[in-house]
């Protein structure tokens, strides 16, 4: 019996193992693939996004319509299939506020349309440096008066958002609560930058493992982006805001990343404010994971849309 017992614990210890080394080769493949889309050059990196956009959110299952929003570009995503009008995605794509595009972004929208049968629309944000802060935010708020316009209530949009994105996510709810305005039903957060101050645990405890991420780009692209503002405005570092009266919202992140804290710490806010939060963290996998073709990415973007379903029910 106690043998069978021993047999049985080195077998799951193999397994531990080699479960492992797998997603260490993984991350050593993530790590070589974003080596060779970063670049120096700002502009050739904003191509190589757009290219592996072109490449992996291009599906015949989906439909891209182009949209003019006063002068800056937008995307609509949707099925080739009967689908939901009630309510729409609005997502705010990453890439350090400095790279980035609806059509990068189509690594996420093709999937959180496929998942939610629902439409998405994407917009070009103008970037940084040639456009810091406020630029990015204020065309997130043409992006939701667009959908105003459009005939969509407050409450039938729900926000979504990666990185920086997850950052717009939030800054555009709070101004929203400043001006007024009725809030979103909800908010999606993938591997959100929640605090540009970049004091968070993570940014030593995962410095050596993320694939991703490096504490020099995120410093540069901070620089970038805020060109002198103060780290700690909450429309720029939104953890530092108060939200109180704060829609539903959903984090996800990658154990992984050093941006780690940003969601940890963001949780711990809202469950302070009362807010009604969920956070899911993923073993072993890397900054918004969801946009890689592998099954924790499946998972997470099922999860995306359980969460939307249950607050349009």
């Amino acid at each position: 019996m106690r043998v069978e017992m021993d047999r049985e614990r080195e077998m799951e210890k193999g397994k531990e193992r080699e479960k492992e080394k797998t997603n260490r080769n993984l991350m050593g493949l993530i790590r070589r693939v974003h080596g060779l889309v970063e670049n120096p050059d700002i502009e050739k990196q904003r191509h190589s996004q757009d290219q592996i956009g072109a490449i992996l959110g291009n599906t015949r299952d989906i439909c891209y319509r182009e949209a003019d929003v006063d002068g800056m570009y937008g995307e609509w995503v949707g099925v080739n299939r009967a689908h939901m009008k009630k309510y729409v995605i609005l997502h705010c794509h990453g890439g350090g506020y400095s790279t980035g595009s609806s059509l990068y972004a189509r690594t996420l929208t093709s999937k959180l349309a496929a998942t939610t049968s629902m439409d998405v629309f994407c917009f070009d944000y103008r970037l940084a440096p040639e456009h810091p802060y406020p630029a990015a935010l204020e065309d997130a708020m043409k992006a939701w008066n667009y959908l105003m316009l459009l005939g969509y209530g407050a409450r039938d949009v729900i926000l979504t958002g990666d990185s920086a994105g997850g950052n717009l996510v939030l800054a555009l709810t709070l101004k929203l609560r400043q001006e007024g305005r009725i809030l979103p039903r909800g908010l999606v957060l993938m591997s959100p930058w929640t605090d540009l101050t970049s004091s968070g645990e993570s940014f030593l405890e995962k410095a050596q493992v993320d694939p991703v991420l490096s504490r020099e780009y995120i410093d540069r692209m901070t620089q970038a982006y805020v060109a002198g503002q103060s780290l700690v405005d909450p429309f720029i570092s939104p953890l530092y805001g108060n939200f109180r009266g704060f829609p539903p919202t959903y984090i996800q992140v990658g154990e992984n990343e050093i941006l780690l804290s940003d969601s940890l710490r963001l949780h711990q806010v809202f469950v302070e404010e009362n807010v009604s939060v969920r956070l899911d963290v993923y073993p072993g996998m890397w900054h918004v994971f969801q946009m890689s073709p592998v099954k924790a990415a499946r998972e997470a973007m099922d999860r995306n849309a359980e969460f939307i379903y249950d607050i349009c029910r």
